[in-house]
């Protein structure tokens, strides 16, 4: 078996190797799972009426209508157990957009059409993107109020709660929302049959359990009458003050917008941007609605039967990931790909301040992006990725080590007061986002410490660094993990699927800076982690876990989930037990016979909603714990794979 291993190593470097491109970077796809992305950028494509998109349009439509269930629904994730609804509305009306009413009474229609009303139709949709959607296109009228106040905008810093407490990817989000919600659009489309049966009845966005109330009541029943008098007072703001803001949203999209021309490099905010844009005013031929536009169709890539509109582009975070795992697997820094991805890494390092410098004392830039177009919103996990990645590199590229000290004190700077790391903002966690009646506002709105960015924080600094528990920085955001750890053992990852990723970046990071077996905690991870191997080696869990905030096994195993857990059970165990001996074996004979799950959404970014899968991460990760289980245990291979 030890044979089997080293060519299981070497299989997957020779196709890391010969898939890097020539300026060093890895660019594999960002897949979403659902259609999301596909039906928005159909559907504003229609109501802006821009031209010259029909190619775009027709296989974008081929990929969503290949990936409709028997029963005519779409899902958000495979085993997603009942039709999704938002996901099927947004579906079914991308191809009503997309074919200009053409096939609305195909069998395909039909059953989406059936499945809907069944369903409860519109009004039973609660997805707030999906609400927008039906808004601009008239199958929803716009409510007489927006559940957040668009003079939220204008609030100083010492308001009780005002533009800023939101996170960084939730803001890109408002600001276009908050100017469609105050102008309220109807985009006209002539070309395209209207399906009066469909449409309802005008109701609150805030979903059923508020449907009669406004925003106001909601907060004075949730969070007392001084928020609640505060929040009256903007929701009747006069109009001179809506102007200013509704100025002020304009301005904070248009000083965030890359040069690729998208919003903050995300697909979804560019989209509603465009659509804010229109309602401001824009006509469809300026420069900055073309750009937005062609910066969207950079992010196009063919998929199986049509072609899918990434969320972004993944290639920062790949090439650092697979940069890294390569010199794990043995490739020296002196190596071409490594160098070649070094000195793409460098460039990629961000050299201004962002929103992030906003809780920050003396903040400097030195971070990295998840995009290769992201130049203003760095990342505590890109940044951590692109570290490691530049650490073989620093006696051997001149200006690597300047890169790194930038970077080190970029990711210190960005832990947060209760020892964990957030992703993109620090302290951003606002008690007061939890009362605002919007579904899901509490994840989408906040960026609070999560058990894997903190673990692969602590990871980098203990494996790479050298630094330990006994440093107080280090142990504060130790003692932090352990307060999240669940009472099963296990800990919540927050940007993948889910206690799997969570309980290994917590492991992994709580061994790299010496926490041990002794302590009955990390045991108790470790035999929750023991608990849930499948009979077969490996490791699987199901995006459900994120709805339900529970494990939920997946009832198969997946490459990606069991490389977590064998990297998280070898980081803490000095001898290969037989639990890893068995994971390994797993990974060894799917990676040999290209079995397993390799196309199950294991990254994750707003439960229940918006699920991905990363082409690379199949390669990445079992190349990682492969390589991690060889170097640890070198000295006992030859004893402990005879009995294989």
């Amino acid at each position: 078996m030890l044979e089997q291993l080293n060519q299981g190593i070497t299989q997957l470097i020779d196709q890391l190797v010969r898939a890097q491109h020539s300026d060093g970077t890895w660019q594999y796809r960002f897949v979403e799972s659902g259609m999301m992305t596909d039906c928005h950028f159909i559907i504003v494509l229609r109501l802006l009426r821009i031209e010259n998109r029909e190619d775009e349009i027709r296989q974008l439509a081929a990929r969503i209508a290949g990936r409709q269930l028997e029963d005519g629904s779409w899902r958000v994730y495979p085993d997603e157990q009942e039709p999704n609804l938002s996901a099927t509305v947004e579906c079914f009306l991308a191809l009503q957009y997309a074919n200009r009413g053409e096939q609305t009474d195909s069998s395909q229609m039909n059953k989406a059409k059936q499945l809907i009303l069944q369903l409860g139709g519109l009004k039973r949709v609660t997805n707030v993107m999906t609400k927008f959607l039906l808004a601009m296109t008239g199958y929803r009228p716009w409510p007489s109020f927006f559940p957040v106040p668009l003079a939220l905008l204008l609030l100083p810093a010492s308001s009780p709660l005002h533009f800023f407490h939101f996170s960084g990817y939730a803001r890109v989000h408002m600001a276009p929302m908050l100017v469609l919600g105050e102008r309220k659009p109807h985009f006209q489309t002539p070309d395209i049959p209207f399906l009066k049966e469909l449409a309802v009845p005008a109701f609150s966005l805030t979903g059923e359990s508020y449907e009669n109330e406004d925003w106001s009541s909601h907060l004075q029943r949730g969070a007392g009458s001084q928020l609640h008098k505060w929040a009256q007072s903007l929701m009747n703001a006069p109009g001179q003050l809506k102007k200013l803001a509704l100025q002020k949203a304009e301005a904070y999209m248009r000083d965030r917008i890359e040069a690729d021309g998208t919003l903050y490099s995300y697909a979804s905010s560019t989209i509603l941007m465009l659509a804010a844009f229109s309602a401001l005013g824009y006509e469809r031929d300026e420069p900055i609605i073309q750009k937005g536009i062609e910066g969207l169709a950079g992010f196009l890539f063919p998929d199986g039967d049509g072609m899918h509109l990434q969320t972004t582009t993944s290639t920062v975070w790949d090439t650092a990931l697979i940069s890294h795992a390569l010199t794990q697997a043995g490739l020296p820094g002196t190596h071409d790909a490594i160098t070649k991805a070094g000195r793409y890494l460098l460039s990629r390092q961000h050299d201004r301040l962002g929103d992030w410098k906003l809780e920050v004392e003396n903040p400097a830039p030195g971070g990295w992006g998840f995009s290769d177009i992201n130049t203003i919103n760095p990342d505590v996990d890109d940044t951590t990725a692109a570290l490691r990645a530049l650490a073989p590199l620093l006696h051997k590229m001149p200006d690597a080590g300047e890169a790194v000290d930038r970077g080190l004190n970029w990711l210190l700077s960005m832990q947060n007061e209760d020892g964990g790391w957030g992703a993109f903002e620090r302290n951003n966690n606002h008690p007061l986002i939890k009362w605002i009646p919007l579904q899901g506002v509490e994840a989408a709105a906040t960026d609070p410490s999560s058990a894997d960015l903190t673990g692969r924080a602590l990871e980098y600094l203990g494996q790479t660094i050298g630094l330990s528990n006994r440093h107080p920085f280090v142990r504060k955001a130790v003692r932090w993990l352990y307060e999240d750890q669940t009472a099963d053992g296990s800990w919540y990852g927050r940007w993948g699927v889910c206690y799997i990723y969570g309980t290994w970046g917590a492991i992994t990071g709580l061994a790299a800076v010496g926490e041990t077996l002794r302590d009955p905690r990390l045991r108790k991870a470790c035999d929750w982690l023991l608990s849930i191997q499948n009979a077969d080696g490996g490791f699987g869990e199901s995006c459900e876990s994120d709805v339900v905030r529970r494990y939920v096994p997946l009832g198969t195993s997946t490459l990606v989930q069991t490389a977590w857990a064998l990297d998280a059970l070898v980081s803490v165990h000095q001898k290969p037990t037989e639990p890893i001996q068995h994971a390994t074996r797993y990974l060894l004979q799917h990676l040999a016979t290209g079995s397993g799950q390799p196309r199950y959404p294991t990254g994750a970014a707003l439960p229940g909603h918006v699920y991905s899968c990363y082409e690379s991460y199949p390669k990445i990760w079992p190349l990682l714990a492969l390589s991690r289980c060889r170097n640890k245990f070198t000295e006992i291979f030859s004893t402990f794979f005879e009995k294989s």
